[in-house]
């Protein structure tokens, strides 16, 4: 896997070093301006939904790589529309996996045998809306500081390095046996504030939810449940933030934003399922060994800029 990853990161490399690539993140004649469309834009637009899709699922930070990747090359602007497709590609993903559970929510919402609180779609619902309100409480407040961060890849390697030791430290994880039903919703609220901190870049969303879930003794499946249906709210709504400050695509932007949402959720597919297998299997701190040395990687590189 951390094979894998390195090669895509080469790959992302070698595409954003063309010029047409960094007018895809950003620049003046890019997927947000006039420019015409080229092979090389659509393959990078590829590879950047590829890394995108993996890097969200997958707990090595997908906003920790970003930086990285702004830092070592020529990329200027700010790429707010492909950014938005490309996490709306992976919100797809999780509608997919997960359909079983939003259509038990939406099923016992509206009718069910059982007293409306004790249905399981409705506790499942209820950890869900008390989970993003910490999360939305501390993305607004501390949005500047967040910002911040993507300045300089010293403190993305240190949140790299904390986000390595958060996952090795869940091999010692004790094996949780309540799922949603059982939870109090106190453990949603605490898996909020863990997605809210992951805001920092280099600090993973699934990684730090799921890590929250198990030391909080709830089974893996459902510490992972939980963990991506509470990205949902907080995938829309970043995106809705972002929307008023979009520029509106042009037609020949229409192709390479198209490749990147389709790419971002295939491989985010690949990505999410991947991760729910190791969850179950009990244990996915081996992404640790790829953090590690990444976070070296980003310190240095920041140290020696």
């Amino acid at each position: 896997m951390v094979t894998v990853l390195i090669g895509i990161v080469a790959w992302v490399s070698v595409a954003l070093g063309n010029p047409e690539a960094a007018v895809l993140a950003g620049g003046d004649d890019a997927l947000t301006g006039g420019g015409e469309l080229d092979l090389t834009t659509t393959v990078a637009a590829a590879i950047l939904g590829v890394v995108q899709g993996l890097t969200e699922f997958l707990p090595i930070s997908s906003s920790g790589h970003l930086v990285l990747f702004q830092h070592f090359l020529p990329v200027s602007g700010d790429p707010l529309l492909f950014d938005l497709v490309v996490h709306l590609g992976t919100l797809l993903p999780i509608i997919v996996v997960y359909r079983s559970d939003l259509a038990g929510i939406y099923t016992d919402v509206v009718h069910g045998q059982l007293s409306f609180w004790q249905r399981p779609g409705v506790r499942l619902l209820m950890l869900i809306l008390i989970g993003t309100v910490p999360t939305g409480i501390i993305g607004l407040s501390f949005s500047d500081f967040f910002e911040g961060l993507l300045s300089s890849p010293i403190p993305v390697g240190v949140a790299f390095f904390f986000t390595g030791c958060l996952l090795w430290s869940t091999r010692w994880a004790k094996q949780g046996d309540e799922d949603e039903t059982r939870a109090p919703l106190w453990k949603g609220a605490c898996m909020g504030v863990a997605q809210g901190i992951a805001i920092t870049p280099g600090v993973s969303r699934s990684g730090s939810t799921i890590a929250a879930g198990l030391f909080l003794g709830l089974d893996r499946e459902a510490a992972a449940r939980i963990s991506f249906l509470l990205s949902i709210p907080a995938i829309v709504g970043a995106c809705i933030m972002e929307f008023g400050h979009l520029s509106n695509p042009t037609p020949s932007s229409l192709i390479p934003l198209a490749v990147g949402f389709t790419t971002a959720a295939l491989s985010g597919y690949l990505a999410l399922t991947l991760l729910l297998l190791l969850v179950k299997r009990g244990d996915f701190s081996g992404f640790a060994w790829y953090l590690w040395p990444l976070a070296i990687v980003a310190v240095f590189s920041g140290l020696y800029a």
